[in-house]
């Protein structure tokens, strides 16, 4: 049994679908990247996985299926991080990072010391150490990011839902998302499903890429094991004219780049 499995799920808005009859299966510890051009269903999806999206079709987890949860247990399982946290209150980014362990709290329950602990190790390992009593409305795009992920590893999640986590990051930060997220679910019996615009990030640190057209899958790659032309085939739909290299950085650590080949 798949550790995550998606069957048929059809999901819109009103009585228009933008994704119709989606299946997948994903494995504990792998990180799957979902790409596609805009308008072809990435949020959608991510949204009726989570359960914020009325749809049609299952999903389980671990042979649970997540439609037949409180909000409370999906809560403890899933968790999503959508491109725009819409938190608009004045708020330390230490206690954005405690909500985390909301699931666990009680009514009127207070987050414990060792809790306090976790989330200020959170923010160290994403990068914000020093700015745990900073107005959370205050950081840049990229730093709430960075927070809200916070947020998320503390939560003890089995699944992570990730909507273009590395559109506000910079070069450098959007290399050190990816890897946390790698690590993230290589710790235990995770998994995590992210749609990405850079095309880079997802031949490069996801095990598997699902491709979206027109509402539907276009197909599954497998970048780690995929001929080039196989995947250039693919990413034509997506991207253009475009040429797959396998290239070596410095420390002999293999990376596949994308060319354009079309004209200007």
């Amino acid at each position: 049994m798949s550790y995550l499995s998606v069957n048929a799920v059809t999901a819109g808005y009103g009585r228009q679908n933008v994704i119709e009859r989606i299946s997948f299966d994903l494995e504990s510890g792998h990180l799957m990247g979902i790409i596609g051009a805009n308008g072809s269903g990435k949020t959608t999806l991510l949204k009726a996985l989570c359960g914020i999206l009325p749809h049609g079709g299952t999903c389980s987890l671990e042979g649970a299926v997540l439609e037949n949860l409180s909000a409370r247990q999906m809560a403890r399982l899933v968790s999503y991080i959508p491109q725009r946290s819409g938190i608009a209150i004045d708020i330390s980014a230490l206690d954005v990072v405690l909500m985390g362990f909301n699931p666990y709290l009680g009514l009127l329950e207070h987050p414990t010391r060792k809790m306090k602990e976790a989330a200020m190790e959170a923010l160290t390992r994403v990068g914000l150490a020093g700015k745990e009593e900073t107005n959370y409305l205050h950081l840049s795009e990229g730093q709430k990011q960075l927070c809200i992920l916070a947020r998320t590893l503390v939560s003890d999640s089995r699944l992570l839902l990730l909507d273009e986590p590395e559109s506000a990051l910079d070069f450098r930060y959007r290399h050190q998302m990816l890897s946390l997220l790698r690590s993230w679910v290589a710790a235990g019996n995770r998994s995590a499903v992210v749609t990405l615009h850079d095309p880079a990030l997802a031949l490069n640190f996801c095990d598997r890429l699902l491709l979206l057209a027109d509402g539907g899958v276009l197909g599954i790659i497998e970048p780690k094991t995929d001929p080039l032309d196989k995947m250039e085939q693919m990413l034509n739909h997506v991207y253009g004219d475009i040429s797959l290299q396998r290239c070596y950085n410095r420390r002999g650590e293999e990376q596949i780049v994308m060319l354009r080949e079309d004209a200007l």
